[in-house]
């Protein structure tokens, strides 16, 4: 099975080489990839062994960050190294790092495994959320290197829980540890006989935690506020923006910024919203911005901290593509707001059955709790109140995370990789 499996990983990465002949983001996956085993040579010639992160795209990067920056306070001569499957991670990484290399990881073939190893020589491996590459676990396995999966979760419908499943099931066996999200995904390894496993919840809530306690002020929000309420809407997509500009009609005393998944769809936003008057960030000046009642926010990098102004937050994603991230958003206690396809997110699914938050599959259901929210301040008050708690007391995952690894991270003396 590891053969057919190592066949298919090599297929695929044939197919990524193809696509790259048309799509742009496949290109950077290729590209990101030419020359890396120099690359890495070079970095780590003579370098003490790294701790090392693997991050599949910048959501997985963001459960990292707040273990990685746990290790780095803990340990300041520890060096980490981050790699990233997708171009998405890797190109946000770089611009502002919080580890001390970041690379794309080498395709999961043996022979790259093996490489890779080589020259890294990593004193213990930690992959984020659910990033299974058979070759690196089995080749950490048999040299006795540590990995841990932390903000794991898993699902009864996924493979390893199958009656087929018995080859991934045996894989996973292979880690050290599994720091998962939920009893049910303990409750699911457990059934397939994976005992090293704690329930410690999601990292991301350390993370939307130390931006909310560092976050400052923006001094054109204020100047775009006036005396109005807002709604801050991240993430969003057509059929959101369809939803929030049906909204507006009903209650002109808010005001909408709106930051598209895409900033490359910011005409269409604009279009969209063209009863209104609506203002460009890119574009904006002080007199547009008190008499414009739409803010189309066309920068990247902000939209977190943005959400500190909200009176209610509307998270994108959930009619079509999948939500996004509504932790950012909640971590300042305002009402959640996002579409009827939210079922995959944990937290999603809590913050409703809460009522934190609310799924709506049109703009008279949204209506609905917004009047509810006008006509009785304290249903409002004991919204914000339930959203903040469920942050607040869900927090504390890295340092849960660091005190069960912290012996394998500060372990001495480099790893042999076999050849094997």
């Amino acid at each position: 099975m590891q053969v057919l499996y190592t066949i298919g990983i090599w297929f695929y990465g044939l197919g990524i080489r193809i696509a790259a002949l048309f799509n742009e983001k496949a290109r950077q996956w290729v590209r990101g990839r030419k020359g890396i085993f120099a690359e890495l040579e070079k970095a780590f010639a003579g370098k003490p062994n790294p701790v090392w992160v693997h991050c599949a795209s910048l959501g997985e990067y963001e459960q990292a960050k707040p273990v990685i920056e746990k290790i780095k306070a803990e340990n300041p001569e520890i060096q980490i190294l981050v790699t990233f499957f997708s171009p998405s991670g890797y190109t946000q990484a770089i611009k502002k790092p919080v580890a001390d290399y970041n690379f794309y990881l080498p395709l999961d073939l043996p022979c790259h495994v093996r490489r890779f190893l080589n020259i890294v020589q990593p004193r213990t491996a930690i992959f984020v959320k659910y990033e299974f590459w058979f070759n690196y676990m089995r080749q950490l396995h048999q040299n006795n290197i540590p990995f841990y999966y932390i903000s794991a979760i898993f699902r009864e419908n996924q493979h390893f829980f199958k009656p087929f499943g018995c080859w991934f099931a045996k894989q996973l066996r292979q880690a050290t540890h599994y720091f998962v999200q939920t009893e049910k995904s303990k409750d699911l390894l457990e059934s397939i006989g994976i005992k090293q496993v704690t329930v410690c919840g999601d990292t991301r809530f350390d993370r939307v935690s130390a931006i909310a306690a560092k976050v400052q002020p923006f001094p054109f929000m204020e100047t775009f506020r006036q005396d109005k309420k807002i709604i801050v809407a991240g993430s969003t997509w057509g059929p959101d923006e369809e939803l929030l500009a049906q909204l507006l009609q009903d209650f002109p005393e808010y005001k909408l910024v709106v930051a598209p998944h895409e900033i490359t769809r910011k005409e269409e936003v604009k279009n969209t919203f063209s009863a209104y008057k609506t203002t460009l960030y890119s574009s904006m000046n002080e007199e547009q911005l008190s008499d414009s009642q739409v803010l189309i926010i066309d920068t990247i990098g902000i939209l977190s901290r943005l959400y500190q102004y909200s009176h209610v937050s509307y998270i994108g994603g959930a009619f079509k593509t999948g939500l996004h991230n509504i932790l950012e958003a909640a971590v300042y206690g305002k009402p959640l707001f996002f579409g009827p396809h939210y079922d995959h997110f944990n937290e999603a699914v809590r913050l409703v059955d809460l009522k934190g938050a609310f799924s709506v599959s049109s703009v008279d259901e949204m209506k609905e709790t917004m009047t509810n929210f006008e006509q009785n301040p304290d249903y409002y008050t004991q919204t914000c109140s339930i959203c903040q708690d469920y942050v607040a007391q869900n927090a504390g995952a890295a340092d849960m995370i660091y005190n069960q690894i912290e012996k394998s991270i500060r372990k001495d003396g480099a790893c042999t990789v076999s050849t094997k």
